[in-house]
C-alpha cells in the first residue's frame, strides 16, 4: 500500500473522483457535482481556507486507489476557541481496516506536527459542511448536505480505538401527518402577543438585503454548541454569492419583530438527490436541467437550517414559520418533509419539532482519538 499526498490537479480529480468508482450504481448514494467538490479544495475560491488547511491524501494498493482523506485544522477553533482538535473528512476506503488504518495514520502525524492533542471526523471545515459517519439508516436515500458510507466504516473506526463524540439524527414526516389549523391558531396569539411579523419571497434578489443579518442570527443561535465554530464574514459572503440563488426563494422564511430586527429564519431545500443521481457529478449536458427541475417541482424538502433568538425560543415563533411554510408547501404540492442531520445534544432545535411527530430514519455520529 501506497499513501501519497495530493499536490496537482490530476490527483485533487483522482480523490474527488473516487467515490463514484466505489459507489457506482448504487441506489442510495448521492453524487456530488465534481466542480463543486473541486472548488470547495482549492485556497483561491473556497473562504475557509483565510482560517484553516486541508492536507488530501490517497491511498494505492497496485496502482488502484482504494482510500481517501482530508486532513483538516481548522485554525479559528483551535487559537479562538482552544480547542486542539484535528479533523478529518471526505473520507472514503474500501473494505480493509489496514487502509483507514494507513490514512487515520497522515493524520494523526499532522496533527503531532502542530501540537493538537486528539482527532475527530468526519466533518468539514465549518458547521455548514457535511459531518458524521452513518451509523443506521443504510436504506434511505442520501441527500446533498450529507455523505453517504457503507456500514464498514463506523466498524473500522472503533477497531482503531475511535469513539462516539457526537451524535445526529435524521428524521422526516408526511405532511398529510400534520395538522395545520394547531398552527394556524397558534401563530395568531404568538404575532399578537410579540408583535411579530413574517416575510416571504418570490423573488431571490428580494431575499439578498437580509443574508448577512442571518448569518448573525445563524452565530448567535448556534453558538452554545461545543462543536460550534463561527461563520465568518468572508465565509458568509461566499455562501451568499454560491448557494443562496440554489434555494427556492419561497423556501426561505424571516420573522422580524416590532422594531425590524430579524428573529428567526429558516431555509429549506428542495430534495435534489434523484437529480443528482441523474447528474452523476456534471451539470453539462444535462445535470443543470435535473437540477432546475427538481428545484421547481420536487415534491420532497429539506429543513437546511432553522435559528431563533435565544430570547424567543419556546415562544411560540415556530407556530408562525410552520404556518407560513405549510400554505407555500400546500400550494406546491410537497408530501415529504425531511429533517438534516440535528445534533443530539441540541435540545432547543428538539423543542421547535415537539409538535410535529416524525420518524427517525437515520443517525450518524463523528468519532474521536487521543493523538498521543
Amino acid at each position: 500500500m501506497e499513501i501519497i499526498q495530493v499536490n496537482n490537479k490530476k490527483q485533487l480529480k483522482d480523490f474527488v473522483t473516487f467515490p463514484f468508482d466505489l459507489y457506482k450504481n448504487h441506489p442510495y448514494w448521492v453524487p456530488p457535482l465534481i466542480a463543486d467538490e473541486i472548488e470547495n479544495f482549492d485556497i483561491t475560491k473556497n473562504p475557509a481556507f483565510e482560517s484553516a488547511e486541508a492536507h488530501l491524501f490517497l491511498a494505492y494498493q497496485n496502482n488502484k486507489i482504494v482510500g481517501r482523506i482530508a486532513a483538516i485544522i481548522n485554525w479559528n477553533e483551535v487559537n479562538n476557541q482552544h480547542k486542539k482538535k484535528m479533523r478529518f473528512g471526505w473520507w472514503d476506503v474500501i473494505d480493509d481496516v489496514e487502509v483507514t488504518k494507513a490514512l487515520l495514520e497522515k493524520v494523526r502525524e499532522i496533527g503531532l506536527k502542530n501540537n493538537l492533542e486528539h482527532i475527530e471526523g468526519p466533518m468539514g471545515f465549518s458547521n455548514l459542511d457535511k459531518v458524521g459517519v452513518l451509523t443506521e439508516g443504510f436504506d434511505y436515500i442520501g441527500s446533498m448536505i450529507t455523505w453517504y458510507n457503507f456500514p464498514y466504516y463506523a466498524q473500522h473506526l472503533e477497531q482503531l480505538g475511535y469513539v462516539k463524540e457526537k451524535e445526529y439524527h435524521e428524521s422526516s414526516f408526511l405532511l398529510s401527518q400534520v395538522d395545520p389549523t394547531v398552527f394556524a391558531r397558534a401563530q395568531e396569539f404568538v404575532r399578537k402577543r410579540y408583535e411579530l411579523s413574517s416575510m416571504n419571497f418570490t423573488r431571490t434578489q428580494d431575499i439578498m438585503p437580509y443574508v448577512d443579518e442571518m448569518f448573525d442570527l445563524f452565530n448567535t443561535t448556534y453558538a452554545h454548541l461545543a462543536s460550534f465554530v463561527a461563520i465568518t464574514d468572508i465565509q458568509r459572503a461566499y455562501f451568499k454569492k454560491k448557494y443562496i440563488p440554489f434555494i427556492n426563494p419561497e423556501y426561505i422564511k424571516f420573522v422580524f419583530d416590532k422594531d425590524n430586527r430579524m428573529i428567526a429564519f429558516t431555509i429549506v431545500m428542495p430534495s435534489f438527490s434523484e437529480a443528482l443521481q441523474k447528474a452523476n457529478g456534471k451539470l453539462f449536458p444535462f445535470g443543470f436541467y435535473h437540477l432546475l427541475k427538481a428545484k421547481k417541482n420536487s415534491k420532497e424538502v429539506l429543513f437546511y437550517l432553522i435559528g431563533i433568538a435565544p430570547e424567543y425560543q419556546n415562544k411560540g415563533v415556530t407556530a408562525i414559520i410552520f404556518d407560513d411554510f405549510f400554505k407555500t408547501f400546500k400550494a406546491n404540492g410537497i408530501t415529504k418533509c425531511i429533517r438534516t442531520p440535528e445534533l443530539e445534544e441540541n435540545h432547543s432545535i428538539h423543542n421547535l419539532w415537539k409538535n410535529i411527530d416524525a420518524r427517525v430514519t437515520r443517525r450518524r455520529r463523528t468519532y474521536l482519538k487521543s493523538i498521543q
